[in-house]
């Protein structure tokens, strides 16, 4: 790959994690106003939120074979338009089992998005000899923050039409740019390798993958539940809540744009131990009997803190194997984001039995296990 495509590659790469993500911003936005619309407490939230991992989780397991069936850029051709149909869906649900089924529809689609994007960019990572991981995420948490600002914004218009908007240009900006992505090697170009058994794996990525998980889970956990316990918290209107989303996620990705640079300086364990760190600092803020300075603080710190799990782990799987690097990324990103979607309900039936503010504590313990486990990263960058 000569110089100018891999500048290209780069770019349009990075454009489509900004895009994938735009419209889940705006349903995660918008999760107060369909709790209140529906009347749900929430324990019925959490359960209707499990829609997303049941369904992410048994895509996934054929996800990466049919991706490398179709290729990449097919699939955002076609997930596009289904991904924007699938973000409506919840505003047409009755009761919780509906929401239920269109929160699983939408989890298929993101499990199909969410492999072809990173796969794409742990292969233009080693084809190039560029380090984008992290800042390709951070275009991840920009889109979010980008989706959840843009439907509080134009929420004035109905919940329908804002969520339309942030859609359609998700989806017509997203497709463009999937039909002008370079093509990589080994990207569509003859046999996929043979599938690793469980067994073959390499032992470090599970390690990997349960530091990504426990980190992860905080993630999802304030991804979903944040504008719900700023409402609580501080009152107001449901839809004036989604700020605190836009907060988190803001902070998430500017971590995630200097996460390279960080990573270069400190090494793979410094930086995830740094960030980590902030993490829990982060809970601890947000969940004090304090006023909104330290609450936003926490959300702020929070959002630096898990920003840069998910990159490290995406490369290191990616740096593993190079004939299987499809597999592990599958298999790693799997894990995270089963957890980023299991974090939510099980935060609902946590604070359902206890309080939110209790349940969002109890994630600290998990956040120690991860400092624990970042010692299995590289010590600096090779």
């Amino acid at each position: 790959m000569d110089n100018r495509d891999a500048r290209a590659a780069t770019y349009l790469i990075m454009a489509l994690f900004a895009l994938q993500p735009m419209a889940f911003g705006a349903w995660l936005a918008l999760i107060p106003y369909i709790k209140d619309t529906l009347s749900l407490e929430k324990a019925d939230l959490a359960l209707a939120l499990l829609g997303m991992p049941v369904a992410l989780i048994a895509v996934l397991q054929v996800a990466s074979r049919i991706v490398a069936r179709i290729g990449i850029r097919r699939t955002f051709i076609y997930l596009f338009p289904l991904q924007t149909l699938a973000v409506l869906l919840p505003f047409f649900a009755t009761g919780q089992t509906s929401l239920f089924f269109a929160l699983a529809s939408l989890g298929a689609i993101v499990a199909f998005m969410e492999v072809a994007l990173n796969t794409y960019a742990g292969r233009l990572e080693k084809e190039a000899d560029v380090m984008i991981m992290s800042r390709c995420h951070g275009f991840w948490a920009l889109g979010v923050t980008a989706g959840s600002f843009m439907v509080t914004m134009l929420f004035g218009l109905g919940p329908l039409v804002a969520v339309l908007a942030v859609c359609a240009v998700s989806a017509g900006v997203g497709i463009f740019a999937a039909m002008n992505l370079p093509k990589l090697a080994g990207q569509e170009d003859g046999p996929a390798p043979k599938p690793q058994k469980l067994r073959d794996m390499p032992r470090i990525l599970f390690i990997i993958a349960a530091f990504m998980f426990l980190v992860t889970m905080v993630e999802g956990a304030m991804t979903d539940w944040a504008a719900v316990y700023l409402s609580e918290r501080q009152g107001g209107a449901p839809e004036d809540a989604g700020i605190a989303v836009t907060v988190f996620a803001g902070f998430l990705a500017a971590g995630r744009f200097v996460g390279d640079y960080m990573k270069a300086r400190l090494g793979a364990r410094g930086v995830a131990r740094l960030t980590v760190g902030l993490a829990i600092a982060g809970l601890g803020l947000a969940t004090i009997p304090e006023g909104p300075v330290f609450l936003f603080a926490g959300f702020a710190l929070s959002g630096l803190g898990v920003s840069i799990a998910f990159p490290l782990g995406v490369s290191a799987a990616a740096g593993l194997d190079d004939q299987h690097e499809a597999q592990n990324i599958a298999t790693i990103a799997m894990i995270a984001m089963s957890s980023f979607l299991i974090g939510p309900p099980l935060i609902g039936f946590l604070a359902e039995w206890l309080t939110l503010r209790t349940a969002l504590m109890l994630l600290v313990p998990g956040l120690g296990v991860a400092w624990i486990l970042a010692g299995t990263l590289p010590a600096k960058r090779s």
